[in-house]
């Protein structure tokens, strides 16, 4: 093993200050998880190789919305009802985009008054990976220590679009879909895709003047759901209304996802995603690896901006520099 950097951190202690609770630690181990550095990296690996065993136990949940819809202070109204009924509550977000703003949740914190000051929630936004693989597993690894710190209940929320999405339906048990009371010209703008990946459909915002709109809302959607294959033979994705401004209809939310799980484990299915996913995650560390050799090997990198140019240039075909990279790595 080669010896490490002066810098590094005592895996051991880090291991353990972050079984025992430690908020500090568990913050310095998410950074380290972070960190591009190649001794930092090892680092995480071993660290969360070492907290493997106290992981697996939490509820995880992906949350998406489209901007508007309500998500913070959703997230906001259901950690606080979590932790008034016991649980530890972990948000984290994947954002593709936040190579370029930062992320959205750093803003959205402020919307997220009370979770953010109870110290049995913790909040992190998504690192600025540049691409959303990167994003997704270093999300993917920081939810780990979350778990392997006593949080039991872990949102994951996707403050990007389109692919992100995938990302996290990809790394969690239970996807809910938030949405806004509409239905007519708002319905027929809804992504197939997402209603497809959705457990549930969550219309938000059914409270004064709103609540007609958000039971009409509701209805069209359960139509719609009737049209596509749910994900699951077990499970028929419902559609609830609820308001996370005045907490209405939270505890009801959350009930659906405890129903989720219970059948999900008794079909099986539960432990079948997650053996899944944990295949998934270990092609997209894969690939990650991959593409970073690629990038820092200085024995590649001048080859691989030779060939970059002569694709550009025209003067090779896309899929032969492509064989050409490949045959690099062997």
């Amino acid at each position: 093993m080669s010896p490490r950097s002066p810098s590094s951190p005592d895996i051991t202690v880090l291991a353990d200050d972050i079984r025992s609770g430690s908020r500090a630690a568990l913050a310095r181990a998410i950074t380290l998880v972070e960190s591009r550095r190649a001794d930092h990296q090892a680092s995480a690996r071993e660290l969360v190789q070492a907290l493997l065993p106290q992981t697996g136990n939490a509820f995880r949940v992906g949350i998406t919305g489209s901007p508007g819809v309500g998500k913070s202070t959703t997230i906001d109204a259901l950690g606080m009802y979590l932790i008034a009924q016991g649980h530890k509550v972990a948000v984290l977000a994947v954002d593709p985009s936040s190579a370029r703003t930062g992320g959205s949740i750093l803003g959205d914190k402020t919307r997220m008054a009370r979770l953010s000051h109870d110290t049995n929630a913790f909040i992190r936004p998504s690192p600025s990976s540049g691409t959303l693989g990167g994003v997704a597993a270093k999300t993917r690894e920081a939810m780990l220590l979350c778990e392997a710190a006593g949080f039991d209940v872990i949102l994951v929320e996707t403050v990007g679009i389109g692919q992100s999405e995938t990302a996290v339906c990809d790394m969690t048990d239970f996807f809910l879909a938030l949405m806004l009371p509409g239905g007519g010209d708002e319905l027929q703008g809804i992504k197939k895709g997402l209603v497809e990946l959705a457990d549930m459909i969550a219309i938000n915002k059914a409270d004064g003047d709103n609540i007609k709109r958000a039971n009409i809302t509701a209805a069209d959607y359960r139509g719609a759901l009737h049209l596509l294959a749910p994900r699951s033979e077990h499970w028929h994705p419902p559609v609830v209304t609820y308001s996370a401004m005045a907490g209405s209809g939270i505890a009801e939310l959350w009930q659906k996802v405890v129903d989720h799980r219970r059948a999900m484990v008794a079909s099986g299915e539960f432990a079948a995603r997650r053996r899944d996913q944990q295949v998934k995650w270990m092609w997209t560390m894969l690939e990650q690896r991959l593409m970073a050799r690629l990038r820092t090997d200085t024995s590649i990198r001048a080859k691989v901006k030779k060939l970059e140019a002569e694709v550009a240039e025209g003067r090779i075909a896309p899929a032969l520099a492509a064989e050409q990279l490949a045959d690099l790595l062997k």
